[in-house]
């Protein structure tokens, strides 16, 4: 038996035996797109996890995501690249098309269209750095937008009492601004901003404290700078953050950043650039000591023509004295103001009598005035209507008495008649009870019927049992004892005697 292990692994065919067949007929490995794709994208991403590139921008588009999408291209060939929002946030320049750059980044596969793609982590132009590309753009930009034209500087105030200072308070710019201004320019008012001039975030304070000084009241001029350094210790007053910040300023501002040689994009956009900041306060006290220099010139001009003038009316005099027609000129004129000093005493006189006038005419309407006081009026007035109140008071109160007495005695009058009175003092009413009317002679009452007596307390209900049609004088007896009205009353209950 033949071991299939023996054999050559690229055998003839003729010498493979018959158990060869099989495996020279196997079927090859068949991918589907995505998974083809896939082998290619690991494959490129392992091993080319970080490549350098130098090509030509091309096709650059930024979207409204941040990402930017372009393509590197040289005379043989392109390649598509990506930049993502996260990394194109730290490109110190605008990328545009033409630009001849060299980006560090890792090659990737885009599945859908399958395309590889360079994903870039940085950018750097080639030949000319990052900054410089980036400071150019921005000087391009900003001389489009004309805030770096000489049409909008702003002259300096001619004497600027309120001084605004944008700069460290740890470094020798302010000091040295302080300096020149004690000497120089003793009263001027400081106001200081205090910001970082250097650093990542030295751009941001910068503006910021821009914005805090021109909003100060009374603020004339600002100076904003700080001393020498190098390159990138000066670039923050490259930024477009502080550009701007100067040019939205309210009143001037003077750029004094490092030393004569060094030069930002802060001094092209300032109203007045100054070599450094001892300068700066120098170029402010300058149009202060022009303007009282002009002064001291203006007052020596103005006195020597005073002079001049004096001068030449003394020699007009002495000439004009020295002429015939002037002789006996001082005698006339004393004459001339003898007469004025009579006409000026005239005055005086007329003046002080017709104010003497006036002043008792003001008396006598004075006078007038206060007869006519309506203060002394109404306190006679007030004199008469307190008489008056009294005296009204007083008749309510007899009237009031007056009535109280009548009233009294027609109370008495109708008590004395009040049939209540005659009810106490002993009689008594006798009502009809059917008609309840008042009986007033026995003939009108018939045997038997109900009638009702009042008394002076309460009523009594009776009924007749006789009548006596005799006058009531006859019947009025003295009022009986105890023992008589018990009699009376059983004789009444018996009834009267019959012959």
């Amino acid at each position: 038996m033949t071991n299939l292990f023996d054999l050559p692994f690229d055998e003839a065919d003729g010498a493979a035996g018959p158990d060869a067949g099989p495996a020279r007929d196997a079927a090859p490995r068949v991918y589907t797109v995505t998974g083809l794709t896939a082998e290619i994208r690991l494959q490129l991403e392992t091993t080319w996890a970080e490549v350098w590139v130098e090509g030509e921008v091309s096709n650059c588009r930024p979207w409204t995501t941040g990402h930017i999408y372009f393509s590197l291209k040289d005379a043989g060939a392109q390649l598509r690249a990506v930049m993502f929002k996260s990394a194109a946030r730290a490109l110190p320049f605008k990328l545009e098309d033409g630009q001849h750059v060299i980006a560090r980044g890792r090659l990737n596969v885009y599945e859908p269209k399958g395309e590889y793609q360079i994903v870039c982590e940085t950018i750097e132009p080639k030949g000319l750095g990052a900054r410089q590309l980036a400071l150019d753009q921005l000087k391009k930009r900003l001389q489009a937008e004309g805030l770096l034209d000489q049409a909008r500087k702003r002259p300096l105030p001619t004497l600027p009492r309120k001084i605004g200072i944008v700069t460290s308070l740890d470094g020798a710019a302010l000091r040295d601004i302080i300096k020149v201004l004690a000497r120089r320019y003793p009263n001027a008012h400081l106001v200081i901003a205090p910001t970082r001039v250097q650093g990542d975030t030295a751009a941001a304070d910068i503006a910021r404290a821009l914005g805090l000084i021109g909003r100060v009241e009374g603020v004339d001029v600002v100076i904003a700078g700080r001393g020498g350094g190098s390159i990138e210790d000066l670039w923050a007053f490259n930024e477009e953050t502080v550009a701007r910040a100067i040019a939205r300023c309210p009143v001037p501002v003077i750029s004094a950043v490092g030393h004569e040689t060094d030069f930002t994009l802060a001094d092209m956009v300032a109203d007045l650039r100054a070599p450094t900041p001892s300068a700066a306060a120098e170029i402010v006290v300058a149009a202060k000591n022009e303007f009282v220099a002009r002064i001291d010139r203006l007052a020596d001009r103005a006195d020597a023509a005073v002079r001049a003038r004096v001068q030449g009316g003394r020699h007009d005099r002495q000439r004009l004295v020295g002429r015939p027609a002037f002789a006996g000129f001082p005698a006339r004129l004393a004459l001339r103001g003898r007469h004025l000093a009579e006409a000026e005493a005239d005055l005086q006189r007329t003046l002080r009598a017709a104010l003497a006038r006036r002043q008792r005419a003001f008396q006598r309407l004075q006078l007038r005035l206060e007869a006519l006081n309506l203060r002394r009026h109404l306190a006679r007035f007030q004199t008469r209507l307190t008489h008056a109140d009294a005296g009204v008071r007083a008749a309510i109160l007899a009237r009031a008495h007056g009535a109280r007495a009548r009233l009294g005695s027609s109370a008495a009058r109708l008590d004395a008649l009040s049939p209540l009175a005659v009810l106490g003092r002993g009689y008594a009413v006798c009502w009809d009870a059917a008609t309840q009317t008042i009986l007033r002679d026995a003939a009108a009452v018939a045997d038997g019927s109900a009638v009702r007596v009042t008394l002076h307390r309460g009523e009594l209900d009776c009924t007749v049992r006789g009548r006596s049609l005799d006058t009531p004088e006859s019947h009025v007896s003295p009022p009986l004892g105890a023992e008589a009205r018990r009699a009376k009353a059983a004789e009444s209950r018996s009834g009267p005697d019959r012959p």
